[in-house]
């Protein structure tokens, strides 16, 4: 599954006691730092699917699958982009409920989608533009960080993977960092996974650890 953060704001000045948030959470013809362009109705076959099927889009914190913070009310295309509106389930959550302050205090205030990609074709207009016509929409998380730092990030780990060389504790921990882990937490996964960094036989990492470069590695 794919991950794609544009970056887009919650409508914070929205937010009430209830937790109810909203916003894009994708926009159409909008080129992003992948080279990628969503088109209008990317979503629609999707969202009807999810429909029939009654599965909700999950609402996850930084795309961690573990990690179910509300419901999506509302997930529908309109003439911009994909909006959505939803519930922070603070009263259930105590993760939510930290979520939810932090958005209320502007802390939080971008929304990212994960999806898995149907139906591509390179755009006519644009050299080395491809257009993303036809999504399977997983969920919608609320993210820390904008797209281009943290997609470029990501793509410097495949890169490093791809190129043979293992990542080094440090640059483990600055990923972990950039993927909303704090310091405390990325220091000890990185100690516990020294071995598994290194590819020894057998070795094993922290469950959170080895999540990560699972997803890393796609």
């Amino acid at each position: 599954m794919r991950t794609k953060n544009c970056g887009l704001t919650l409508d914070v000045k929205a937010i009430g006691d209830d937790g109810v948030i909203e916003g894009y959470a994708s926009m159409f013809n909008v080129v992003d730092s992948y080279n990628e362009m969503v088109a209008p109705g990317a979503f629609k076959a999707s969202l009807a699917t999810a429909k029939r099927e009654k599965r909700a889009v999950k609402m996850l914190y930084q795309h961690d699958t573990w990690t179910v913070i509300g419901v999506w009310d509302e997930v529908a295309e309109d003439e911009k982009g994909l909006r959505v509106r939803g519930r922070l389930l603070k009263d259930i959550s105590p993760k939510a409920a930290e979520v939810y302050g932090l958005v209320r205090e502007g802390a939080l205030d971008e929304l990212s989608i994960g999806y898995r990609e149907i139906e591509t074709a390179p755009d006519r207009q644009q050299d080395g533009v491809t257009v993303l016509k036809k999504l399977d929409l997983r969920e919608v998380s609320i993210v820390t960080f904008g797209a281009l730092g943290r997609a470029a990030r990501i793509d410097e780990v495949k890169s490093i993977q791809d190129g043979g060389r293992n990542l080094t504790i440090r640059e483990f921990e600055g990923f972990l960092r950039d993927a909303g882990f704090s310091r405390k937490m990325a220091e000890a996964i990185s100690a516990s996974s020294r071995p598994h960094l290194r590819g020894e036989p057998g070795a094993q990492a922290d469950d959170a650890a080895v999540r990560f470069l699972r997803a890393m590695r796609g």
